[in-house]
């Protein structure tokens, strides 16, 4: 299990202080989201690289959009050398076999999952949007990109091992929501400690406020590695 923390401090330096501070850890993922990639762009991209040519980027922009256009903004994120993105699952099979498409061509091509259910949603709100519950729908969608040729999915932690059972042991499942142990669990609805996730053979785990928002951020990411 890999650890990606979320980059999501209000500011481009903050941000890369922070990933500065943790050089001394290996196999750290760092996750681009909407905040800090409108505000800061592929110069931080380049930035958080130039800190260590090591450091692999999460690009968290959950593309949507019709087909075409996902293929092409995914042949885009690949030219940026990004080591992994995310596009949404229900923008349905032919846009994410599209996507997969296009890149086969590309060398050393990005990890591409497909995001099922965000873990901000309780199943009330879910169903509301979907007309199904999360565990049903979060399994279809998982298949649908499994079979688009897909390396896995965004998913809350409670989702992994269905999905896996569903696809295959080797189909990613990358989760946030995760919370250390007394963490805060803010604006996430289905969490779970970095040592539940494992159990339920989660492969990359997302923290990021338990992170940089401690006094020791250190301290912190050394304990989760501990479980990885």
């Amino acid at each position: 299990m890999k650890l990606c923390i979320a980059l999501d401090l209000p500011k481009m330096s903050e941000n890369l202080s922070l990933i500065d501070s943790l050089q001394d850890f290996d196999d750290i993922w760092y996750k681009v989201g909407f905040r800090s990639y409108i505000r800061d762009g592929k110069n931080f991209l380049d930035k958080i690289k130039q800190i260590n040519q090591n450091n692999k980027i999460f690009l968290d922009l959950k593309l949507y959009d019709i087909p075409n256009t996902m293929a092409d903004a995914s042949q885009e994120i690949a030219n940026m050398g990004i080591d992994m993105f995310n596009v949404h699952a229900s923008a349905g099979s032919e846009a994410m076999s599209g996507v997969m498409d296009r890149l086969s061509n590309i060398s050393n091509r990005p990890i591409v999952l497909a995001v099922t259910a965000l873990t901000s949603f309780d199943n009330k709100i879910f169903k509301s949007i979907y007309h199904d519950d999360i565990a049903t729908k979060a399994d279809f969608f998982a298949v649908e990109a499994y079979k688009s040729g897909l390396d896995g999915v965004v998913s809350s932690a409670y989702e992994s091992l269905s999905i896996k059972e569903k696809t295959s042991d080797k189909f990613i499942t990358l989760t946030p929501g995760i919370r250390p142990t007394g963490s805060d669990a803010g604006d996430q609805k289905r969490v779970m400690t970095p040592s539940m996730a494992k159990e339920q053979k989660v492969d990359y785990i997302v923290v990021g406020r338990p992170i940089y928002q401690s006094s020791n951020p250190q301290e912190v990411v050394s304990k989760i590695l501990e479980v990885c």
